[in-house]
Order: structure tokens, then C-alpha cells, then sequence
């Protein structure tokens, strides 16, 4: 022990004496060791740590598949499915199911929009989290339809102001009363849906109503299961019991549904809950691997050219009898105390990182509230300095064990060739960066230029200068069809008439916002879709000027008119895709389409118009057939596959077009809203190009972060090669001087030193576009619009690392050529 503390004595004082040595090997591996930590602390969140829920592996998500539709609902329910399964199943101690909603939350403060969870009683058991106050409702206020709610903390701090007093509470949902019953601990999430958001303030029992069990919403898939397995029970045996369920389920399908098939589904609830997020988290943690691979690989070029230098004073020691085994444990001894040094620092900068950067993290992340710098990941940190150090200082030390003292000290104080093993070593780190700094370049290209893929698509629509808001008519002010059509035709005609309106439209959906769904329908003597058991499409229900308030442009017909209402001939408008697929080389205008089945034999209505596709979802999404339909002539909701009807009331969504800059408008839409009904309260309020932009963030997060990686990456490379570079000339100075006094040119100096850089930049980039090509596979989930190999990208990626390799040996080549050969020769 007393002669370790003499070796760290020893190198912490050589340490210091080369402060600059010590300030960039720190630096480098706190870069790249931070945001190893970071982005592990992401996967430790997202993917690893166990669900924040007692015996958390017990628990599983139950859906249905759905053969013959495009999405295949294979986490979603219907509400029958949901009381077949919690009767008849009997591997799970507690089942349960529930939906999003949301609800105008009033009667304590400001009216606002909040996010809820209607939720069946068995989910709170199988969760097994207690209440911080009060109590969770129970089965019974389930089946009854209790008019209770329990709360999330977040609302109970941000709302409630922390009340401890709060259990009683009488609040408005919708403005009917509900008495709140419970508060849920700080860090109780449920649903575990991706981003910020998305969570929950409230939840109430999920109390299915007779309309969501009538046969008409049979196929309506939006809702959710979740359950926990009875101790021994297996997941395949839950699957295999479920199945015997599902097939008793579609036994008793009505008629319109008899040509769907479906199976159970049993997963567990943690790989559901990450299934979106796995790809792109494990691109990260990849390329933050690589980016700490480069800063290693730098660490040891560092060190083995330090050990080359400090040679004559290693043989000195060898010579005066110190053992080779002290030398090589204090070759690794300061290997290990760099390392420390960036892992301690790198571990500050993570935190940092990671306290700043949450709030930007992709909205398809999950979990993100579980995402931080816990011991489990302090601990991954110094285990991954310690092995940096150990692994770093093995060329060093090697090195130290090589040194063979009588040539070394025969050679006197001249410089010289470190030896061609040496070189070869460093010459192979260096290939080895140029290599993956490559790789994660060629990543980068793609993602930007996928991105720029993205961002060309047309969206079918002209968000300029749109603004855009959603609004829910609760059942207890609005219990007829006529209400509700009266208030929407009511704050059209209000927002026509805003200082700068050129169109106002109403929908029941709007592109962008996350809230599609599909419809099964009906086209007379359309094209057969072959493997198809339904045509689905999503259904807008539109008023106003919505088509010109969107900028929608008409293909060929006409748009909705003031005569095409409630009682005159039903009217739809299909867009291109369905046009094209249904009617291929036919004219649409005329044919007859209906909601529903076959079997379901609903009124035909005529098609009037075409109209372009639009992007639904993001700019990136698939088009899918799309139809509208006057809001005043809806039918129903026959064959839906959208979420169930619920208490959240009616509603859709306005979209004004005005000559003002759309944030000018935000205020006014508000307060023609409240004119007419002053506690209605407004949710995504925002201009449309906010809205395309938001649903831009993940892929622009994607290429934003892995670019950020590459460019370290070549940074880190971009420093090797010169290191390499400048120390292969430093240590040739003899040569260098010989051959300018023997008559070289300056210019066949700059050239030989060039060439030298070449060498090792080809090298480096042959294997990079190799590694690229191996590693394609990787990126193709994360690419809209481009080849995985992509002949622009690879070229311009190794065209890119050959110069600035080819730059970073230009520094060195030109003090090369600046060598005195007098006073270089005069020094030996």
C-alpha cells in the first residue's frame, strides 16, 4: 500500500508538471464519459429500470390483433372485450381496462382542459400502489357509476394548492359534479404514454355505458387492458387463456362483424410501454459508445506518445535497477487517475446535461419523469472510467516493458524513429477513429438528409397563417344534436367576422393534432382490395369553410355548400388516395360510398369532390383514405374503430385563416369562445405551423443529436490524426533536415508529410464506408425517404473525413517545412 501511494505521489507530480498532457486527456474523456452517462441514464429510465409498480414483472398488457386492417389494434379492446375478459380469463389476480379522455375540469379555479384516465377499478389492483390520501374507487362505484375521481399530485399541488382537506372536494367534469376521493403518490404515473403532456391529472371509473356496449360499437377499438398474473401463471398460459376467450368473443360478434378475426394479445406491460422508443434509444446509447470509443482510442495515442518521449528517462530508471513491474503499474496508475479525473467531471457534466436537456427530450419517449442520475448509473460511470483507464494505459505500459536500455541511452539525447512497432500502433488507433468517426458521420448525413426528405413532403394542406384550437360541448349544457349544432354554427359566423378572417371551419379532426382514428366503409362497385376483411379510412365531419380555411385544394367536384345539411341528399368528399384505390382511372364524382359494413346497410351517400391527400399524423406519416362529410348530416358511428363514446362531450376542432400573424389571433378565437359560453375552456390553442413542427420534433431530435455525436466524433478523430501527424514529424526532424540539406524542396517535404495523412485517411475511410454498410440496418426504422445506402451520403461523408484528415496533416507538414537543416542537424 505504502508503495502505491509513492506511484500516485509520483504521477499526480508529473501529472502537474504537464498541465497541458493532464487539461486535455480530462477534458476529452469527461466529454465523452458524460454523455455516455447521459444518454445511459436515458436507457437505464426508458428501457432497463424496472415499471415504477410493485412486482412490476408480474404485470402485462392485454389486446386485441386484428387480422385484415392496416394497424392491426394489437394493444387496443373494445368495451365488450373488456367485460369478456375480466369474466371469463382466469390467469390474472386483477384485469381491468381504460381509455384516455379528457374533461373541462371547473367548480376550483379557472375553468381548463385536463388530461384523464377513465379507468376500470381491477387496474388500481392490479397496480398495487396505495394512495398518499385517501382512497383508490372501488369495483362497485365502478359498476354503479359513481360520480368520484381521484387525483394526480401534480393537480393536487398545482390546483388543489396541496389541501390536505381536499378528500370531499366536490369539482365539475364537464360540469357535472364529482367528488374527489383520493390523491395518487408524486412520482404514480398511468397510463405510462410517451411524453410530457400526455399524463394524467385525474382519473374516474371507466363506468361503460349502454351506448359503448350496444352491438353498434362492437368494433370500436380504443380502448386498453392491463391486468396482473396469478403467482405460477405464466405469460403463455395467460396468452393461451385469453385466446380461448377471444374466440368466444368473435362467436358472438353481430353480423356486421362476422368476417373479422381476431386473437388475444398478452405481452408484458414494460415492453409494451417502450416498443416505440427502443429503436431510437438504442441508436443513441450506440453512437454516444462510439463517440467514447474515439475518446479513448485519442487517451491512448496521448499516452503511448508520452511514454515514447519520457524513454530515456525510463531506461535511466531500468538501468539504475528499478523494476519493470513498478514502471508498467505506474504507466496504468496514471492511465486510472486521468480516467477518474474525466469520469468524476464527465459525471457533473451529465448531471447538468440531463437537468437542462429533459425538457427537450422527443415527445415518443416514455417514462421521461424516471429519467435521472441515480446511484445505478453513478455507479455504471466510475465502472466505465476505471475500465477507460485500464484499457487506455495498456499501450503505455507495454511500452514501458519494451524499452531496451543500452540502445536507448547509447542514442544520447538524439531524436529518432520511436520504433516502427510504436508507430504501427498509432497508426492503427488513427485509422480505427477515422473509421467510426466515419460511420457516425454517414449516420448524420442520412438522418439530415431524411430530415430534409421530411420537410419537402406536402403536407396537403397550407399551414401558414392558421391557427387552430380544440374545444369539448359538455352533455350537461348541450344534450341535443341541435345544441351542439347551433353553438358551432354560432362561433363560425363570430369568427368570420374577426378583423383579418379570410375562412373559418370546424372538423371533428384535424391533421397534426394525435387524435385520428378509422372507419370501416362501404364503396359501391369499387376495385376488390385483395387480403382485406375491411376498408378503413379516416372521417372528418367538417363545417364552415374548413376546406379553404385549410387550404385543402380541390381536385375535381366541388366543397360542402350551405344546401348540403341535415335532411337533403347525403354528401361525402373522399380524397385522392381512396379515389385512386377504390375508382383507379374512374372519375369519383357521382359513386357511392357509406359508412360501416356490408352488412350494416346505413344510407349511401354521394361523393361531390376530390380533394388532395393530407398528412395526418406528421409529414413523415403514411396517406391513408381519407372521407368528409357535413358535420349537420352525420350518421353515426357504425363500424368505428375510434376510441368509445364517453362523458367527455362533443366537440372538434375550429381552424381560422387570417391575414394577421396567427399568434395575433389566439387571443381573439379565446374570447369569441367565451362570449358564447364563458366557462368553455380551450385546448391546443396554436397556430398550424406550431402544430407541424411539434409533430416534427422527434425525427429533428433524432438528427439533431446523432449530428451533434458525428461532428465530436470527427473533432476527436480530426485531433488524432494531427497528434499522430505531429509527433511522427517531431520525432523525424533528423530525416527531415538530412534530406533538405541533401537538396529537397520544401514543397517535396510538405508533400511527403501530406501523403503520409493520406495514407492513413484512405485506410480509415475504406473501413468507415464498410462499418456504414454494416451498420445500415440500424438506421433504417429512423429513415423517411432515403436508402440506407445512399451513394450522395457515403461519398460526401468520406470526401468530408479525407479533408479535414488531409487538414489536420497540413499544420505539421508546414512546420515541417520550416525545419533549419543547420540547427537541426548542429542539435545532434
Amino acid at each position: 500500500m505504502r508503495s502505491l501511494l509513492l506511484d500516485l505521489k509520483l504521477v499526480l507530480r508529473q501529472l502537474r508538471k504537464s498541465a497541458g498532457f493532464t487539461l486535455l486527456a480530462v477534458l476529452m474523456l469527461a466529454f465523452g464519459i458524460g454523455a455516455t452517462t447521459a444518454i445511459f441514464s436515458i436507457v437505464d429510465g426508458v428501457l432497463l429500470r424496472p415499471l415504477p409498480f410493485p412486482h412490476a414483472e408480474q404485470l402485462i398488457a392485454l389486446g386485441d390483433h386484428l387480422e385484415g386492417t392496416p394497424s392491426g389494434h394489437g394493444e387496443s379492446v373494445t368495451a365488450p372485450d373488456i367485460l369478456a375478459y375480466s369474466r371469463d380469463t382466469h390467469s390474472f389476480s386483477s384485469l381491468g381496462g381504460y381509455h384516455n379522455t379528457g374533461y373541462e375540469l371547473s367548480g376550483s379555479g379557472e375553468p381548463a382542459q385536463v388530461t384523464a384516465t377513465r379507468m376500470g377499478a381491477g387496474v388500481f389492483s392490479a397496480l398495487e400502489v396505495q394512495p398518499l390520501l385517501g382512497r383508490v374507487f372501488t369495483a362497485q362505484e365502478d359498476t354503479e357509476k359513481q360520480p368520484v375521481a381521484v387525483l394526480s399530485y401534480a393537480s393536487w399541488v398545482d390546483r388543489f394548492h396541496g389541501d390536505p382537506h381536499v378528500l370531499g372536494t366536490r369539482i365539475l367534469l364537464n360540469r357535472n359534479p364529482y367528488i374527489v376521493i383520493g390523491v395518487m403518490p408524486k412520482d404514480f404515473e398511468f397510463p405510462l404514454v410517451p411524453g410530457h403532456l400526455n399524463r394524467s391529472d385525474l382519473w374516474v371509473p371507466l363506468s361503460l355505458t349502454p351506448e359503448e356496449l350496444s352491438p353498434s360499437n362492437a368494433a370500436s377499438w380504443g380502448s386498453r387492458m392491463v391486468g396482473r398474473l396469478k403467482p405460477g401463471v405464466t405469460i403463455d398460459q395467460a396468452q393461451s387463456d385469453s385466446e380461448r376467450v377471444a374466440q368466444e368473443i368473435m362467436r358472438n360478434y353481430p353480423a356486421f362483424m362476422a368476417s373479422l378475426h381476431i386473437s388475444a394479445v398478452v405481452q408484458p406491460l414494460s415492453q409494451e410501454t417502450v416498443s416505440d422508443a427502443r429503436p431510437l434509444v438504442r441508436m443513441l446509447f450506440l453512437a454516444v459508445a462510439v463517440v467514447l470509443l474515439i475518446a479513448c482510442f485519442n487517451l491512448a495515442g496521448l499516452l503511448l506518445v508520452r511514454a515514447i518521449r519520457r524513454q530515456r528517462e525510463l531506461a535511466v530508471r531500468l538501468a539504475i535497477g528499478a523494476p519493470a513491474a513498478a514502471l508498467v503499474r505506474q504507466a496504468l496508475l496514471e492511465s486510472l487517475t486521468l480516467s477518474v479525473m474525466g469520469g468524476v467531471l464527465g459525471v457533473t457534466l451529465a448531471a447538468i446535461g440531463l437537468h437542462v436537456g429533459k425538457s427537450v427530450l422527443p415527445e415518443n419517449l416514455p417514462r421521461i419523469n424516471e429519467i435521472s442520475l441515480n446511484w445505478t448509473v453513478a455507479g455504471f460511470a466510475l465502472l466505465l472510467a476505471i475500465l477507460t483507464g485500464l484499457l487506455c494505459g495498456l499501450a503505455p505500459a507495454f511500452a514501458a516493458l519494451r524499452i531496451r536500455v543500452n540502445s536507448t541511452l547509447k542514442e544520447g539525447g538524439r531524436s529518432g524513429s520511436a520504433g516502427g512497432g510504436h508507430a504501427r500502433l498509432r497508426s492503427a488507433l488513427v485509422i480505427a477513429e477515422i473509421a467510426i468517426a466515419l460511420v457516425l458521420l454517414t449516420a448524420s448525413g442520412l438522418l439530415l438528409r431524411s430530415f430534409e426528405k421530411m420537410r419537402s413532403v406536402e403536407l396537403g394542406f397550407t399551414p401558414d397563417h392558421m391557427t387552430t384550437a380544440a374545444y369539448s360541448l359538455p352533455h350537461q349544457q348541450y344534450k341535443t344534436q341541435a345544441q351542439v349544432d347551433t353553438f358551432d354554427k354560432s362561433l363560425l359566423d363570430r369568427l368570420r367576422v374577426l378583423p383579418g378572417v379570410t375562412a373559418a371551419g370546424y372538423s371533428t379532426y384535424m391533421p397534426e393534432s394525435g387524435n385520428n382514428s378509422n372507419e370501416a366503409f362501404v364503396v359501391e362497385n369499387g376495385a376488390p382490395q385483395p387480403g382485406a376483411r375491411l376498408n378503413l379510412g379516416t372521417p372528418s365531419g367538417v363545417a364552415g369553410d374548413y376546406f379553404r380555411a385549410m387550404g385543402i385544394a380541390l381536385i375535381r367536384g366541388r366543397y360542402f355548400t350551405e344546401s348540403d345539411r341535415a335532411g337533403s341528399q347525403l354528401v361525402v368528399i373522399v380524397n385522392r388516395k381512396l379515389a385512386e384505390k377504390y375508382w383507379p382511372g374512374q372519375d369519383p364524382i357521382g359513386k357511392h360510398f357509406r359508412i360501416g359494413t356490408e352488412t350494416m346497410q346505413l344510407p349511401w351517400q354521394t361523393v361531390v369532390g376530390e380533394v388532395e391527400d393530407v398528412r395526418q399524423e406528421s409529414p413523415d406519416a403514411d396517406v391513408s383514405a381519407q372521407f368528409y362529410y357535413p358535420e349537420v348530416q352525420e350518421i353515426g358511428d357504425a363500424g368505428s374503430l375510434a376510441s368509445p363514446t364517453d362523458i367527455s362531450g362533443d366537440g372538434g376542432f375550429v381552424v381560422v385563416r387570417s391575414v394577421l400573424p396567427p399568434e395575433q389571433m389566439e387571443n381573439a378565437i379565446r374570447s369569441t369562445v367565451r362570449g358564447l359560453d364563458p366557462l368553455l375552456s380551450l385546448s391546443q390553442l396554436q397556430t398550424m405551423t406550431e402544430a407541424v413542427s411539434e409533430s416534427e420534433a422527434p425525427r429533428r431530435f433524432n438528427t439533431i443529436l446523432i449530428s451533434s455525436f458525428a461532428f465530436a466524433a470527427v473533432v476527436l478523430a480530426v485531433l488524432g490524426i494531427y497528434g499522430v501527424i505531429a509527433f511522427s514529424v517531431a520525432s523525424r526532424t533528423q530525416e527531415i533536415a538530412i534530406r533538405m540539406a541533401l537538396g529537397s524542396r520544401r514543397v517535396g517535404i510538405i508533400g511527403l508529410i501530406l501523403r503520409s495523412g493520406a495514407q492513413l485517411a484512405v485506410i480509415g475511410c475504406v473501413i468507415g464506408l464498410a462499418g456504414a454498410a454494416a451498420s445500415a440496418t440500424l438506421l433504417r426504422s429512423l429513415l423517411f425517404g432515403v436508402s440506407p445506402f445512399d451513394p450522395l451520403v457515403l461519398v460526401l461523408a468520406a470526401l468530408a473525413v479525407f479533408a479535414l484528415a488531409l487538414a489536420a496533416s497540413a499544420v505539421p507538414a508546414r512546420r515541417a517545412a520550416t525545419v533549419d537543416p543547420i540547427q537541426a542537424l548542429r542539435g545532434e
